[in-house]
């Protein structure tokens, strides 16, 4: 019966005809047989309006047929067939439906369907077929074939392909969903009782493709699958897969098959997996984590990555891992991960490290060498719209200090000495205006093998603010209401030990603790012309837990020194004026077809500015050599904050900041962008300062800073320098080296070179996707995979860039005085990093890195891999050396639901 309740459906015929797909589409024309019953055809034909001019109809699209009723629609009545004749108009080609109505279980979305033939209803057979190229779709649902059909005495919806002039294949049904898309020769299926058949089916989802030769549809949940195979091979004959007589598939819950035979190239695996069971179900699940076999001179041989990943909640899962070795060594790393979306995200890794090597030195005593080393990782961040104003973060790296001289698959891990951590919570209230942080902070160095804990470290800042400004005021200020106050506030507790000699009391003998107290005033006048003119004043306040004693030892012949416990605060007070302005300057080339112009601007500043010594008293002259020789030191060195400058200062501070680019002309463009501009010099500073109340050593050091960023910002150079203009002759008397013809003495310096350069990509879009970042992980996150990345290169090349290098050089220089002040210690350390790779064939890359210490002339770590792309697979040789020598062959599937498939071989040598 249909239902009072009509539904008005539009729907076209052209050479393209629209249903919605294979389980909704025909279920339209369930009620159309009814048509041909005389007790319902006179009411349909009553209700049936065709007026091609009026109608409103929707995606009306011209027929490729004239003959709509003849090719098209053939009812079975005559008064029907004369009254759809009459309302045809040639010229438009076109044919609409005005009413129908349907029962309640009628289709609740829009249907569009089409095909390139013809649409053919037969009402007294009960059916309706779509010829040549059929197509339906309804929301995410689409069914294409060459011939869809429907029979509704039997329920039964039937789709098939055809063939072409070569006895090909030809339009075979294809049905998809979402991301799910599956091809077949043939499908039957059954609308009442959700039963079907498909033959010869091509399924896939994400990265997994399956064929069947037959599926049975036992129900809406229960699929059997006869002679099925699987593989993340996208080609029709794969390079591998995974075949089964018999599949049962449970819909987004489980796979079980019988055994199964991995086939590679064609060729089976002669010994079958017994039996197999695949998860279907979506997101997280529990499950054993496969191992790698490895072999080792110093280990022997071992089990890496076996472990267990355990889904704890919806928020929570955890992954325990363990690595095995045949000479008793072994590795544990339990890692628990959380995720609270708009709330917080972090994971934790806590590693127990238990080498036993094999000692192969023959003058050894033991035949072995045991230790035990631990290590935590812990990432944590929170959501900003969780509590706004309140964060907190944690990024911990700790353990002991020898945890990654015993690395052995990571050879520029184990020349890393330091590590560091910290912990922070931090609030922010009254609208920005105050901040507070607390935070504990942690660094270790694995060659001194001593560790610094601050903890905890408190910071108050207290935004600028203008005490004599009316919020309301209304028109400019006055030049008084442009005073401004600040306030910064730090309290430090610093702990110190050596590792391999740790000692509670000890420990608590060497916590220092130290506050500082900073409030800056200034004043913002008003330019007078090209110059701005601030006043300022500076108070700074440090509070101290101990100072040292110096003396000399006449029977020891050095300088001894004590700590003295107390409470000790010294202050420092300065008053300025500085002025600054800038200057611009332009050289044209006119008649260059290359450079236009270069612009130079210049940023010179002097300031005046008086100091009161207010330190004097934690000053010290002590004899510092045999012949009385004497040295001016400060007693609040070694504290957590350093001691102020002693003297007065009462002079002149200057300098001048320098920038310079240059205008090309754009050869790629050829618009309004013609003309780009290019940095040459980002930036070059030199300031010094003359003191004018002081009786001697009135120069100050001279600082030099600069950077550059060449070529498109593929260069970037820094390098920065501290000149110090006295040198003491042989009295001790300082001499000024200006009056000798000599700049100064080179106290420290620094420089700081990398360079990246790449061929051009065979694919454009290659450089977009390569550096894609995946937005819902949090910096951190993305930090630990770049480095997963840099640690593991031959898994990512991309072999659409033929080759690529990485360099990276730095020298750094101190001139500094020992601890006996008497001598001068100078050091100077360089070393260069270099990393690149290069296609030797379309299919096989080659690639490495090394990193080289020219101040104890030697490799300290070296890797070099090569990568075979095998399409659907990948091969990586990776060769380590440093502390361990390795050697590894890993063969593996590039599909991250198979990464865990892989066969690898490893060696290692100590």
């Amino acid at each position: 019966m249909f239902s009072a309740t009509s539904m008005l459906i539009r729907y076209k015929v052209r050479a393209n005809i629209k249903p919605a797909t294979i389980f909704f589409c025909f279920a339209i024309f369930i009620t159309l047989p009814l048509l041909a019953n005389n007790k319902w055809k006179t009411k349909f034909q009553k209700s049936l309006t065709v007026n091609t001019d009026t109608i409103p109809v929707r995606n009306i699209d011209t027929l490729s047929s004239k003959k709509i009723i003849a090719d098209t629609l053939k009812p079975a009545d005559s008064t029907l067939r004369n009254s759809f004749d009459t309302s045809i108009n040639d010229s438009a080609k076109r044919i609409s439906v005005d009413t129908l109505l349907f029962s309640k279980d009628s289709l609740d979305a829009p249907i569009n369907y089409t095909a390139e033939d013809s649409g053919v209803l037969i009402i007294p057979e009960k059916r309706f077929i779509l010829y040549g190229k059929a197509h339906t779709d309804s929301k995410d649902i689409k069914l294409d074939a060459n011939t869809i059909r429907y029979d509704q005495d039997q329920n039964l919806i039937t789709a098939y392909g055809g063939t072409d002039t070569s006895k090909g294949a030809l339009n075979l049904p294809t049905f998809a969903q979402g991301d799910q898309t599956s091809q077949m020769d043939t499908v039957r299926y059954n609308l009442k009782s959700q039963k079907g058949l498909t033959i010869n089916t091509y399924y896939k989802e994400g990265e997994m493709f399956v064929h069947a030769q037959t599926v049975k549809k036992a129900d809406k949940d229960v699929e059997y699958a006869y002679r099925g195979r699987f593989t993340t091979c996208n080609l029709d004959t794969p390079h591998f897969d995974i075949r089964a007589k018999k599949i049962k598939i449970i819909n987004n819950k489980i796979a079980v098959s019988g055994p199964a035979f991995p086939e590679f190239e064609g060729v089976p695996i002669p010994i079958p997996i017994p039996f197999g069971i695949y998860p279907l179900q979506r997101g997280r699940h529990s499950g054993l984590l496969p191992p790698r076999f490895t072999t080792s001179d110093a280990q022997g041989l071992g089990l890496e990555g076996l472990g267990f990943y355990k889904v704890l909640g919806d928020n929570w899962d955890a992954r325990v891992e363990a690595d095995l070795y045949s000479y008793g060594g072994w590795n544990l790393r339990i890692t628990p991960e959380y995720y609270k979306r708009y709330k917080y995200r972090g994971n934790l890794t806590f590693s127990i490290q238990h080498p036993k090597l094999l000692n192969t030195f023959g003058t050894a005593k033991q035949e072995f060498n045991t230790t035990t080393n631990y290590h935590l990782n812990w990432s944590h961040s929170s959501d900003s719209k969780a509590r706004p104003g309140t964060s907190f973060s944690a990024n911990v790296d700790a353990g002991s200090t020898q945890y990654n001289n015993y690395l052995t698959d990571n050879a520029f891990k184990n020349y890393d000495n330091n590590l560091s951590s910290s912990i922070t919570w931090n609030k922010v209230w009254a609208d920005g205006k105050y901040n507070l942080s607390i935070s504990a902070n942690e660094n270790q160095n694995s060659v001194s093998r001593l560790i610094n804990m601050n903890l905890p470290t408190v910071a108050f800042n207290m935004a600028t603010i203008y005490p004599f400004q009316n919020k309301n005021e209304a028109g400019s200020s006055k030049w008084y209401q442009k005073l401004s106050i600040g306030y910064t506030g730090n309290l430090e507790n610093v702990v110190s030990f050596y590792d391999s000699a740790f000692n509670l009391r000890r420990v608590l003998d060497t916590v220092q603790w130290g506050i500082d107290h900073h409030i800056p005033i200034s004043l913002s006048l008003p330019p007078i012309g090209p110059f701005v003119i601030t006043p300022s004043i500076s108070y700074e306040e440090r509070w101290y837990a101990q100072k040292i004693v110096y003396t000399w030892s006449n029977s020891k012949l050095k300088v001894d020194t004590s700590l003295q416990k107390g409470f000790f605060a010294a202050r420092e007070m300065s008053f300025g004026l500085s002025t600054s302005t800038r200057i611009f300057g332009t050289f044209n080339f006119k008649h260059s077809h290359g450079i236009q112009a270069i612009r130079h601007e210049v940023d010179p500043f002097i300031s005046l500015s008086y100091k009161p010594d207010l330190v004097s008293q934690f000053y010290q002259t002590v004899q510092a050599t045999a012949f009385g020789q004497p040295v001016r030191v400060s007693q609040l060195e070694g504290n957590v904050f350093g001691s102020f400058s002693e003297q007065k200062f009462g002079g002149l501070s200057f300098g001048i900041n320098n920038l310079l680019e240059m205008k090309v002309k754009n050869r790629d463009s050829t618009g309004g962008d013609s003309v780009k501009k290019v940095r040459l010099l980002d930036n070059l500073s030199i300031s010094s300062g003359y003191n004018l109340i002081a009786d001697s050593l009135n120069w100050q050091d001279i600082n030099i800073r600069t950077g550059s960023s060449l070529f498109n910002n593929k260069m970037n150079i820094t390098a920065g320098a501290v000149i110090h203009p006295y040198q003491p002759d042989s009295s001790g008397k300082n001499q000024l080296l200006w009056k000798h013809g000599k700049l100064g003495n080179f106290q420290s310096g620094n420089l700081a070179l990398s360079t990246s350069f790449q061929s051009k990509s065979k694919d454009k879009r290659s450089d977009e996707n390569r550096l894609g970042e995946d937005e819902t992980l949090t910096p951190d996150e993305q930090q630990r995979e770049l480095q997963y990345v840099r640690e593991n290169p031959g898994e990512f090349v991309d072999f659409n860039i033929p080759w690529s290098v990485q360099l990276s050089y730095s020298l750094s220089y101190s001139h500094y005085l020992s601890p006996d002040l008497i001598h001068f210690i100078s050091q100077l350390n360089s070393n260069v990093n270099i990393n690149g790779d290069i296609s030797i064939s379309p299919k096989w890359k080659l690639g490495g890195g090394f990193y080289f210490d020219f101040r104890t002339q030697r490799i300290q770590a070296t890797s070099i891999y090569l990568t075979r792309d095998m399409h659907c697979w990948q091969m990586v040789i990776d060769v380590n050396v440093g502390q361990f020598k390795s050697f590894t062959i890993t063969l593996n599937p590039k599909s991250g639901i198979l990464r865990d498939l892989r066969i690898n071989k490893h060696f290692l040598q100590q």
